[in-house]
C-alpha cells in the first residue's frame, strides 16, 4: 500500500488554507524573481486602453474623454482576465513538468493545496493589475462617477471574475502536457472571450452574429457590471449574472482541476 496516500490527512479548512497560503507565498516569491507574467498582464490591457481611446474615441463617442469613461471599466475586467489567462495555467504546467508538484504530493497536505496556493497568489497579481490600471486610467482622465463603495465593489468584481477564469486555465494547465499547447489554447481563447464583448462598443451596435455571442459571453456581464458600478450606467441584471458566472466557473473547474491534478501524469 502506498504510505503517502495512506498517511495523507483528510483535508480540513484551516490546514488547507494555511498550506495554500504558504504555497501562495512561494508562488509570489517566484514572481518577484521573474515578473514577466505580471508585467504582461498589465501591459496588454494598458495598450488596449491607450490605443482604443485615441484611435476610436472620436468616432465612437464623439470625444476621447467620453469614450474613456465607457471603455475603462471593460478594460479593468479585461486586465484581471488577461492576467489570469496568461499566468495561471502556464505556471502550473511548467511546474508540473519540472516535477515540483510530484514533490508536493509526497507531503502530508491536501492535493488541493498546491492549486489553491497558485490561485491565491494569482489574486494578489490581479489586485496589483487592477490598481495599476486605475492609476493609468486616472492619469488619462477617467473619473469614478459613483462612489468609493461602488468603485471598491467594481474592483472586487474584476478580481473575483479573474479568479474564476483562472480556474479554467488551471484545469487546462494541469490537463495538457505541453506548455506550447497551453499557450496556444490560451491565446485562442483570449480573442473571443475578451474582445467579443461590450468592451469596445455597446452590444446593440454589433452585427447580429457577434451580438448573440457577446450577449451570452460571461465576460460581457462582468464588464457591464463594472461599468454600472464605476460610472452609474444602467446595471440591469449584469451584477447578478457576473456573480453567478463567477461562482459557476469556480464550482465546475476547481473540482475538475483537482481531479486532473490527482491523475498520474
Amino acid at each position: 500500500m502506498n504510505s503517502t496516500e495512506t498517511d495523507r490527512p483528510t483535508p480540513r479548512p484551516a490546514p488547507l488554507l494555511r498550506h495554500g497560503l504558504v504555497l501562495a507565498r512561494r508562488s509570489l516569491a517566484k514572481s518577484l524573481r521573474d515578473p514577466g507574467s505580471l508585467v504582461n498582464g498589465v501591459v496588454t490591457p494598458s495598450m488596449f486602453l491607450v490605443l482604443f481611446v485615441y484611435l476610436f474615441g472620436g468616432s465612437v463617442s464623439g470625444s476621447t474623454g467620453a469614450y474613456l469613461q465607457y471603455l475603462f471599466p471593460g478594460v479593468l475586467v479585461m486586465g484581471a482576465g488577461v492576467a489570469g489567462m496568461l499566468s495561471s495555467g502556464l505556471t502550473i504546467n511548467i511546474d508540473a513538468k519540472k516535477g515540483v508538484y510530484d514533490r508536493f504530493r509526497s507531503l502530508p497536505i491536501s492535493r488541493f493545496a498546491p492549486l489553491l496556493g497558485s490561485v491565491l497568489a494569482d489574486l494578489v497579481r490581479y489586485a496589483i493589475t487592477v490598481l495599476v490600471l486605475l492609476a493609468i486610467g486616472h492619469l488619462m482622465g477617467f473619473r469614478v462617477e459613483t462612489g468609493p463603495g461602488q468603485a471598491l465593489a467594481a474592483c472586487a468584481l474584476a478580481v473575483g471574475f479573474g479568479f474564476a477564469l483562472s480556474w479554467v486555465m488551471v484545469f487546462v494547465g494541469v490537463l495538457l502536457r505541453e506548455e506550447g499547447a497551453v499557450m496556444a489554447l490560451t491565446f485562442v481563447a483570449i480573442i473571443p472571450l475578451l474582445l467579443g464583448t461590450s468592451m469596445a462598443a455597446p452590444v446593440e451596435t454589433l452585427p447580429g452574429w457577434l451580438r448573440a455571442w457577446a450577449g451570452a459571453n460571461p465576460v460581457t456581464h462582468a464588464m457591464d457590471a463594472a461599468r454600472a458600478l464605476l460610472t452609474g450606467a444602467p446595471a440591469g441584471d449584469s451584477v447578478a449574472l457576473a456573480l453567478v458566472w463567477s461562482a459557476a466557473l469556480v464550482a465546475v473547474f476547481a473540482p475538475l482541476s483537482v481531479w486532473a491534478f490527482g491523475r498520474e501524469r
